[in-house]
């Protein structure tokens, strides 16, 4: 076979650049939860301008271990909080303002919901990651860009000093284009801070957005690459001076908004399986977001469906045969699966640690039927067959100067729901009202 052309393919080994090992336990990870919950949430909106009362915010049963659990029983193994949102409300006690918690009714003024979350990870073994919205709406400073760099700076500081290790630090683009923030000393704090968390996006990224709000990666996705998208609202890139290894990262909200709104319902299943096999078996991460309603709680069926796609993800995946890496021999693998087997979800697997190597690939069975064909491999890629195959091994092709596979796994999920994304909406790519 011959590579397809590309810009960002990187065919020459001494070129292939590799993930740290933080990276790699992150592309590991596979799935997170977004939890977007502040003052919005109360008022009904999606975005606001800094104005709304901090006493609006005022959960009446608020319960992050409900949050928890859900994350971990849908087998998440991270969390990301809107830790400050585009509004500049802060669901901690920070020092540098009082448009906080600190303010809100809620438990008198005396609560740190960050607290209570990192808490509640660590009783469900989740790791927590933090969003520091740059943009901020509130406060004055953000018109004095070297006075807002030290304001949010500390704000940083404080998130990170206060909660644990970090997993992750999101760094949405929404509202920044053409702001130039002080990402030098950002990139410092967080190295001296927390040299572990993968940085979204901006600045000193180690990962990207995928480029929407859909939950949609597109085949082939390539972790190295010199670009990403700003956001869903303008058409403003981020460059890079040279290619970086960037994994990707596709967010999606489990219903319509990203903050909890009454009336919208939660996607379907076959459209959250069609988004799983979009984002997780193209070999992204996926943060599906899951709104906790004005009571501190998620609503019922919302956990419902988020229950529902636990126990479909269970059905397809739950019991993986694992294939024997017989031989990989110029680009060619051959992988014993014991006693003839039934599969309709084949697995691979690429070893990482030096890089990203697969352009393409083929699958066939044991007697030479082309089961399926694709672009990039990476971390994980799911390909699933229109129907149930009978076969004792496999032969996978891989175009990609030394690439070698880690594992092959196959699965029978014969009468689990089929992913369909149908007539599903798109994400909006106009900025929400303020």
């Amino acid at each position: 076979m011959t590579a397809p052309s590309h810009p960002e393919s990187l065919s020459r080994s001494e070129h292939v650049l590799a993930p740290t090992p933080a990276q790699l336990a992150w592309q590991r990870d596979g799935l997170g939860v977004f939890f977007h919950f502040g003052v919005n949430t109360f008022a009904g909106r999606e975005w606001s301008d800094g104005t709304l009362s901090p006493q609006l915010f005022d959960p009446t049963d608020l319960d992050v271990e409900e949050w928890a659990a859900l994350a971990a029983e849908l087998g998440a193994k991270y969390v990301v909080l809107t830790a400050k949102h585009h509004d500049g409300f802060c669901l901690w006690p920070t020092a540098t303002t009082d448009y906080s918690v600190a303010s809100s009714p809620w438990k008198d003024g005396g609560g740190d919901l960050i607290g209570e979350l990192a808490e509640a990870c660590r009783r469900h073994g989740l790791k927590l990651g933090l969003y520091l919205s740059p943009w901020d709406r509130h406060a004055p400073q953000y018109e004095d860009p070297a006075a807002y760099d030290e304001f949010y700076l500390t704000q940083l500081r404080e998130l990170c000093t206060a909660y644990g290790p970090l997993h992750e630090l999101w760094f949405d683009g929404a509202g920044s284009a053409g702001r130039n923030y002080d990402w030098e000393r950002i990139g410092e704090l967080i190295e001296e801070l927390q040299p572990g968390a993968m940085i979204f996006n901006m600045g000193p990224a180690t990962i990207r957005w995928v480029g929407n709000e859909d939950g949609l990666a597109c085949d082939p996705v390539h972790y190295v690459t010199a670009s990403a998208d700003l956001n869903n609202y303008d058409d403003d890139v981020i460059e890079s001076a040279v290619p970086r290894y960037l994994p990707p990262e596709c967010d999606v909200s489990l219903r319509r908004g990203w903050f909890w709104q009454p009336g919208e319902e939660p996607k379907s299943l076959p459209h959250l399986l069609a988004i799983h096999d979009r984002s997780i078996g193209l070999g992204a991460n996926l943060l599906l977001n899951i709104p906790p309603d004005r009571r501190g709680r998620i609503d019922p069926q919302d956990a419902a469906r988020v229950r529902e796609l636990a126990r479909a993800l269970h059905e397809r995946f739950g019991s993986p045969h694992e294939g024997e890496l017989v031989s990989q021999d110029d680009g060619v693998v051959q992988v014993a699966l014991g006693d003839e087997t039934g599969l309709d979800h084949i697995e691979l697997v690429e070893r990482l640690e030096e890089g990203q190597r697969v352009h393409r690939h083929r699958v066939l069975a044991e007697d030479g039927t082309e089961l399926a064909v694709g672009g990039t491999i990476g971390v994980r890629r799911l390909h699933r067959l229109p129907a149930v195959v009978r076969t004792s091994g496999l032969r996978i092709e891989l175009d990609g100067e030394a690439a070698v596979l880690e594992a092959v796994r196959v699965h029978d999920a014969t009468g689990a729901p089929v992913p369909d994304l149908g007539d599903a909406y798109l994400a909006p790519t106009s900025a929400p009202e303020a």
